[in-house]
């Protein structure tokens, strides 16, 4: 899948992540104080990960996991070290740079760090697939063609996150432009959530499962789950 959309807005988040707010995510995903905006980010991104988490098998021995937007890689470490063989791939190098000398060595499973795009055909397949705040910058168009050509490639079981489209989360995006330029993320594209779970299940193959909302302070976001039938 790839369009000139998904082309443009994965172009905005390369130069973001590479140039603009490199260092603030590299502190923001480490445990080096932050501002109070930023702290309810890293709270939320920490519940989030756990829901995650919590979705795929509890022993992922054998398993071939892709993390899709692998940021510092703090996912990825913790399904390697539930026995996973982890694809963690981010369209920022120096992310997955930043990713890769933080991981610990002493792990049952295994991690490939990539740069690049997560839709690549060259990825392979994968048991599960996890994509964690990575969609949230895009369309609902594409969010959609993307589910469906990687649950092409999956056996078991995709989970991810959007954000959803609420007043008080519209007015909280507003207000963010307010703040210093440090404590802002790149455009974040609300779904409505209702006409998002109706095009997923009516692509062919898969179905809705769980679903969970995660929202304290500037963190707002939503899992969701797609299981192969």
């Amino acid at each position: 899948m790839t369009s000139a959309t998904w082309d443009q807005y994965r172009g905005r988040l390369e130069t973001y992540f590479d140039r603009t707010a490199l260092d603030a995510w590299a502190q923001l995903t480490s445990d080096a104080p932050v501002s109070k905006i930023r702290a309810t980010v890293r709270a939320g991104r920490d519940e989030m990960r756990g829901v995650l988490l919590n979705w795929l098998p509890a022993d992922l021995t054998g398993l071939r996991i892709l993390d899709a937007g692998c940021g510092t890689g703090a996912l990825a470490v913790e399904a390697a070290r539930r026995g996973a063989d982890v694809v963690a791939i981010d369209v920022s190098a120096s992310l997955v740079d930043i990713a890769r000398e933080r991981a610990p060595t002493d792990m049952p499973g295994a991690i490939d760090w990539r740069a690049g795009d997560m839709m690549s055909p060259d990825l392979g397949d994968f048991d599960h697939i996890v994509a964690m705040d990575s969609l949230i910058h895009y369309p609902t168009d594409d969010i959609v063609a993307v589910l469906a050509a990687l649950s092409q490639r999956t056996r078991g079981s995709i989970v991810f996150t959007v954000t959803p489209r609420t007043p008080a989360l519209m007015l909280m995006l507003t207000m963010g432009k307010l703040f210093p330029r440090a404590d802002r993320a790149p455009a974040i594209v609300p779904a409505k959530l209702d006409a998002l779970a109706a095009r997923l299940s009516a692509l062919p193959g898969v179905s809705v499962g769980r679903t969970r909302r995660v929202q304290g302070g500037f963190y707002t976001s939503q899992a969701l789950e797609l299981v192969r039938r």
